[in-house]
């Protein structure tokens, strides 16, 4: 495959802000020592907490840690996560566990009250841990200790395999150690000081055995707890103070550098268990065997994603064959990075077959929808230095048309239409590529026209927040307006009328690169410039019968001329009407839309496939294919 034409832009101010970013703490969490398990201030929360302990004998350092290391003391709007859990205790209803409809009958209330209200999820949560101390420690628990617990929090992990479990037990108790300060959604302070804590040898299970004999797994009828699919990874080191000195890594997961990048922790899934080239036809699988980037399969791209959970979460996934679903890395909070397929195979990450066979994935902690609650800046350096090892090992230009976000990555075809919009609005493009600038990676020349532009916000540039956080102001997607004034109406999105603030179908995010045909200041008096552009909409979605296929049009996108540069590639100009495509491939199963005579399009690159020449165009908010033809 070959390329043509590659080109970027340099912000060479941004490491010095982070420089200074690194020698604050980041993230919502604030580590401190001494002191007893109190919170500065009273609050909802706090009774919450407090009164969930109460009634049901439960120690409240376990529901903070939990709510803290499932959900960052959010409840996520009520949204599930990847393995199907609500709320920051993640309770579960899948096809494995349903603690969400067993808290509800234990609180005698519609399991949608425990979807949408944290106060009754973190009394669901307790109402679980109460049901799993009933059945597996069985003594009163005003005697048990914080230790005796851990039988009971492996249990609530509801983990498909005992290793995940005590991975999962493991997490909490290294985050009870540590204790935290961090705030809730509500604005609430939440304090936990560090608990000491005395594991007993009966308490404590041997790595690879049942919690007792009849214990844990006869405890699991209805497979208690909220999934290890969600667990905060706690590379926290765990301080022992008894003899059961153990491992900080996962259960599973080894460091013994046969990993490809060589700071990575080897959690590689097994060939005969994984593969889909070594396993039976009818057994699931998640990755494919390959000797990338040898022969027709080169690596030319990174996707970034965010897992919707923790780390944990993503490991236990990848570790389930029927998830069908595999990544290359997982990037932890707290900087750790664990490697689950090797770079020369293909993983199934980006939800586009072709896409997969040419890139590497990186999944990230946290959820799109509150990114700025977890991208901080260990995460954000710890990634840089992976993409940057990535990028030099493989020659690939640092670029967001080469880094790609699962959101820019279009459908394999209409019927799976949308692609996911990981790792959402909130990843700070700039912030990213400047880090992986000041570790080796020289950015690509920047474009001779000056009708191609991106857009460099100062929201995709630094954390908004104090101690180098992210706040909601850090939002970095820009709608389009249907004339060229912001008063003209926005244009037509997948979900009209509803606000959803990750729908990708009426924006665009920085660092994607348009051709402005026409700029003009906003009549409307808000400061901004409108550029129009080409951008394939999908208007036909209320049509009888519903029709996903786009069509491009002109639209405008509003945005503060300051951070407005030129963009990378050339501008195609189309000579007749054309298919736009998910896939270098002229199969009508890979049509997305189309485009008419005149429409202009930036194309980053060409490529040569299928005995022909094709453009990757920037369509609309993700990225697309475009026969040379059209152009000529």
């Amino acid at each position: 495959m070959e390329k043509l034409r590659v080109v970027s832009f340099k912000w060479g101010t941004m490491f010095y802000v982070w420089l200074l970013l690194m020698f604050v703490l980041s993230g919502v969490c604030t580590l401190f020592a001494g002191g007893t398990t109190r919170v500065e201030a009273e609050g909802v929360l706090v009774h919450t907490f407090a009164r969930a302990a109460h009634d049901y004998q439960v120690p409240e350092p376990l529901l903070k840690g939990l709510c803290y290391m499932e959900g960052r003391l959010s409840n996520h709007g009520g949204t599930a996560s990847m393995d199907h859990g609500y709320g920051c205790m993640h309770l579960l209803m899948n096809g494995r566990s349903a603690t969400l409809e067993q808290a509800a009958h234990d609180l005698g209330v519609a399991p949608a009250l425990l979807r949408s209200s944290m106060a009754w999820n973190i009394r669901g949560g307790a109402a679980i841990l109460r049901d799993a101390e009933r059945r597996i420690v069985r003594r009163p628990a005003a005697v048990l200790t914080l230790g005796d617990w851990y039988p009971v929090v492996a249990a609530y992990s509801a983990a498909p395999r005992l290793a995940v479990e005590h991975m999962y037990a493991d997490a909490l108790f290294a985050l009870l150690r540590t204790g935290f300060r961090a705030s809730a959604e509500d604005g609430e302070v939440i304090s936990l000081a560090p608990q000491v804590i005395h594991i007993t040898s009966t308490a404590l299970p041997a790595r690879g055995t049942v919690v007792t004999a009849a214990t844990a797994q006869a405890a699991r009828p209805r497979h208690i707890g909220a999934s290890a699919k969600t667990i905060m990874r706690a590379e926290w080191r765990v301080q022992t103070t008894h003899r059961e000195q153990r491992s900080a890594l996962p259960a599973g997961c080894v460091d013994d550098h046969h990993t490809d990048y060589p700071l990575a922790v080897d959690c590689i899934l097994k060939p005969h268990l994984f593969d889909c080239n070594s396993v039976a036809d009818a057994i699931p699988c998640t990755y494919e065997d390959a000797k990338r980037p040898d022969g027709d399969l080169p690596i030319e791209f990174l996707v970034i994603h965010d897992i919707e959970g923790s780390a944990q979460a993503a490991l236990a996934w990848f570790h389930d064959p029927s998830s069908a679903g595999s990544t290359h890395y997982v990037v932890d909070s707290d900087g750790t990075i664990y490697q689950v397929v090797h770079e020369s195979d293909i993983a199934y990450h980006a939800g586009n077959y072709w896409y997969n066979q040419r890139s590497i994935g990186i999944e990230h902690v946290g959820y799109d929808a509150t990114g700025y609650e977890w991208y901080n800046a260990t995460l954000y350096l710890a990634s840089a230095s992976l993409s940057a090892y990535l990028l030099n090992k493989y020659h690939i230009p640092l670029d967001h048309d080469h880094i790609l976000s699962h959101g820019t990555i279009p459908a394999s075809s209409l019927a799976t239409n949308p692609n996911h919009v990981d790792p959402g609005p909130y990843w700070l493009w700039d912030d990213y590529f400047s880090l992986i600038h000041h570790m080796g990676v020289p950015y690509s020349p920047l474009s001779n026209n000056s009708t191609i532009i991106m857009l460099h916000p100062l929201t995709a540039l630094i954390p908004l927040g104090g101690g180098g956080r992210e706040t909601a102001g850090n939002y970095n997607y820009f709608p389009l307006y249907n004339g060229p004034s912001t008063q003209s109406g926005l244009v037509p999105s997948a979900d009209a009328g509803i606000g959803n603030p990750l729908d990708e179908s009426g924006n665009i995010e920085p660092d994607v690169s348009y051709v402005a045909t026409n700029a003009v200041q906003d009549p409307a008096g808000s400061g901004k410039m409108l550029y129009e552009i080409w951008y394939g909409i999908e208007d036909h979605l209320k049509d009888s019968p519903p029709n996903k296929l786009a069509a491009a049009r002109q639209v405008w996108l509003a945005a503060d001329p300051n951070s407005v540069t030129l963009g990378h590639g050339i501008a195609i100009a189309l000579q007749h009407p054309a298919h736009i495509y998910a896939r270098p491939d002229m199969r009508a199963l890979y049509v997305l839309g189309d485009a008419p005579v005149g429409a202009i399009f930036d194309a980053p690159f060409a490529i040569s496939s299928n005995n022909s020449i094709w453009y990757l165009i920037n369509y609309n908010h993700r990225q697309a294919w475009l026969p040379i033809d059209a152009a000529l």
